[in-house]
């Protein structure tokens, strides 16, 4: 069996297809952050509903799908907050229903592999940032029985051994973190765990993002995130638009609240 796992894809299509054109598959796990970030969350959302067997629901999600916007700019947040309206119009009620109703969690069983599954760590399913630290991993997995655990959040792609269990972080689709701007992804088959990148028309992700009418400044911040791969730090972020809420005027995109 062929199992292609994902993650944080947010809203990135051009990225998404990149990989589902190039890659065979028998089972699909994703483990979280299907929008945001990036404006067109839709054909994600079709792809991710007819072809996903498990998933878990990450952060993004989770905001999207209760209409939440950031409480601040800070860092990455600047563009969740100017992107989020985008992903409340671009889905319809269906997929705003099922970004809620993912699991936070998933204990699985797939080609004899006991899987374990959540967006950031057993101890903070949605917000706790963990890279490859064995020893905190181990800490945080005490109590869960399983061969493997796949998890996001980070946009880092690593593959981490603890002896008794294997922590798969497969990177991110749509905005990966790690210096590398290719769409990230793993491969399972025969039990054995693969990392891959694929390259992606990154000017079509951005070209999307003028079409529904976000600023300049915002498509300039995330030409430099995923054409760096995220090489991007808190004080640079802050060089781009405005760095008060109240200056953005997110009424121009959508109406903030539900419809009734």
């Amino acid at each position: 069996m062929r199992i292609l796992v994902l993650a944080d894809i947010h809203g990135n299509w051009p990225a998404l297809r990149a990989i589902v054109e190039r890659e065979r598959f028998d089972v699909c796990l994703c483990a979280g952050d299907l929008v945001d970030y990036l404006t067109d969350p839709a054909p994600c959302m079709k792809w991710f509903a007819e072809n996903v067997q498990y998933a878990v629901r990450g952060n993004h999600d989770h905001a999207v799908a209760q209409r939440i916007l950031p409480s601040s700019l800070h860092g990455f947040r600047k563009l969740a907050y100017i992107t989020r309206p985008i992903n409340w119009k671009a889905l319809n009620t269906l997929q705003l229903k099922l970004l809620g109703r993912l699991p936070t969690t998933q204990q699985i069983n797939v080609d004899g592999l006991s899987t374990y599954m959540v967006h950031a760590t057993p101890k903070d399913s949605m917000d706790e940032y963990l890279g490859p630290d064995a020893e905190a991993w181990t800490k945080r997995m005490e109590g869960i029985s399983a061969n493997l655990a796949i998890v996001g959040h980070t946009h880092m792609p690593f593959v981490l051994d603890l002896g008794h269990m294997t922590i798969l972080n497969p990177g991110s689709v749509g905005q990966p973190r790690d210096g590398n701007p290719d769409a990230a992804y793993a491969i399972i088959e025969d039990g054995k765990i693969e990392l891959h990148r694929v390259s992606y028309p990154i000017d079509e992700t951005l070209q999307q993002m003028r079409d529904v009418g976000i600023p300049a400044w915002a498509i300039d911040i995330t030409a430099t995130v995923l054409r760096t791969g995220g090489q991007v730090t808190k004080d640079e972020m802050l060089k781009y638009g405005p760095n008060d809420i109240s200056e953005i005027e997110t009424t121009i995109f959508a109406p903030l609240e539900p419809e009734t």
